[in-house]
């Protein structure tokens, strides 16, 4: 039987209403990892480490674009969720129209400054002189062509995932998964086009063009029945909707600018061991976002049921919810983390046949691994914050975890025990991090304990604010 979204987000068992925003976006979210891990496992295929170290030194670029993606993404589908919990429709309106035609413009502006700037790119990323050529023909495909697919791709499925549409926004996501996965062979390995890091661009470039059409396909065959709504004349610089997807969006933003800062530190800081080490560290970074990318799947996936019971103020439904899915996730980060621990070289030999390669890549794994177990309030608190609208919160969670605690740890791990102690810098800060999340936790039910009210405004209030701010 087919449910409502008022069902879904008020009335449907925690465990149930958890499950159904939440498996959806990790199976897509597992989908993502196989679509990110693709192109390192099929250049690695060709067993030439500068061809795998280009798709490695081109992540901070492709992270960069979360800049983007949590900007609009997160912002509006935060803002369209907590403003269906207070029965706002023109809100949830404008907010995805914003949401939408802001995505295009950054997204569009981002490849823009990458062709533009793609020397000072190469050169900061960490390339050299080996390296450079198949990294800048990787980043054609995947940034100066591709940044606006790849941006409006996740930026639609938050959307969509905001009303409570978890399923569709998935299928959308893994639709160009599938074919992201389906078409790297073809394009990278000798007997498809040859073209290496080059065809591992154009199949990820392909893949997101698909996945946008089966999203605007969705929205035009769902029109008048979804909230997303993608009208140019929805779309405007209402004060109300700037600051609301703002306030959450800027810090989400910036937070992932931090993680390319400490991306292209590790990087750099692995340059200097040679193609082999930098090589190991790409694999061992995509094998390690496996767990990450479940463990953050189930905390995006319950945004919205946090968002619209924060904003109609069943706080008890909500620390229900956090709680619940606390638990799964660390479920699965304990689990991962043994398998990975003890089966490290195995994993590594899949992705390639490099007998050093492999060796850095067995002992750098067993660092990555040791920091799962702790990332589950991390997440959890962090998607909290930005689902409540609390942006600053969570800004304040990434600068810690990266300016404060990882990278100064990077440093002094690589200056004591070189390229080895480098994978343990993420292991000490989010132990760190745990430690804070639970604090923060216990703090934030205990003050909304104390204070009933709910600090979003009721739509009443807000259409008569905005009727107020139309007026000459």
């Amino acid at each position: 039987m087919k449910r409502t979204k008022e069902e879904l987000f008020e009335s449907l068992p925690v465990p149930r209403a958890v499950a159904a925003l939440s498996v959806p976006t990790v199976l897509s979210s597992l989908v993502m990892v196989l679509y990110n891990t693709a192109d390192t496992y099929f250049v690695g295929l060709l067993n030439e480490p500068v061809q795998t170290a280009a798709v490695t030194l081109a992540a901070p670029v492709l992270l960069a674009f979360n800049a983007v993606n949590n900007l609009f993404g997160i912002g509006s589908s935060s803002m369209m969720s907590r403003a269906l919990g207070s029965r706002d429709p023109e809100t949830v309106r404008r907010s995805s129209a914003f949401g939408f035609y802001g995505a295009l413009f950054g997204s569009l502006l981002f490849s823009l400054l990458c062709f533009v700037l793609n020397p000072q790119l190469l050169h900061l990323i960490g390339s050299d002189a080996q390296t450079a050529p198949p990294t800048k023909d990787y980043l054609f495909w995947t940034v100066t062509l591709g940044a606006a697919p790849s941006i409006l791709n996740v930026v639609l499925a938050y959307m969509i995932r905001a009303e409570g549409a978890s399923l569709h926004a998935s299928i959308g996501t893994m639709s160009g998964c599938f074919l992201n996965i389906i078409l790297d062979p073809v394009f990278i390995l000798p007997w498809g086009l040859d073209m290496g890091a080059a065809g591992a661009g154009l199949a990820t470039f392909l893949s997101n063009c698909f996945a946008v059409l089966y999203f605007l396909v969705y929205i035009a065959v769902k029109r008048g029945k979804t909230v997303v709504c993608l009208s140019p004349k929805a779309f405007g610089f209402q004060k109300k909707i700037v600051r609301g997807v703002f306030s959450v969006g800027v810090p989400a933003s910036i937070q992932n600018l931090l993680n390319v800062v400490g991306s292209t530190i590790l990087n750099n800081l692995a340059m200097p061991y040679g193609a082999a080490a930098l090589a190991a560290m790409g694999i061992c970074t995509k094998i390690n976002t496996i767990p990450m990318y479940i463990a953050q799947g189930i905390s995006q996936g319950i945004m919205p049921l946090i968002s619209y019971n924060y904003a109609s103020g069943d706080h008890k439904r909500m620390k229900s919810t956090l709680r619940f899915s606390a638990v799964i996730s660390e479920i699965i980060l304990m689990l991962s983390t043994l398998v990975m621990f003890f089966f490290s070289a195995a994993l590594t030999r899949a992705f390639i046949d490099d007998a050093e390669t492999i060796a850095y890549g067995s002992q750098m794994l067993k660092g990555f691994c040791l920091a799962q177990p702790f990332l589950a309030f991390d997440f959890l608190v962090v998607a909290l914050f930005q689902s409540t609208g609390f942006g600053k919160e969570s800004l304040v969670f990434a600068i810690l975890r990266k300016i404060a605690f990882e990278i100064p740890l990077m440093f002094l791990l690589n200056h004591l025990f070189a390229i080895d102690g480098l994978p343990f810098a993420q292991t000490g800060a989010e132990i760190l991090m745990a430690i804070i999340a639970a604090v923060t936790l216990r703090k934030f039910f205990k003050n909304l304990k104390s204070n009933a009210s709910v600090p979003y405004r009721p739509a009443e209030q807000a259409k008569t604010e905005t009727q107020e701010q139309e007026q000459p």
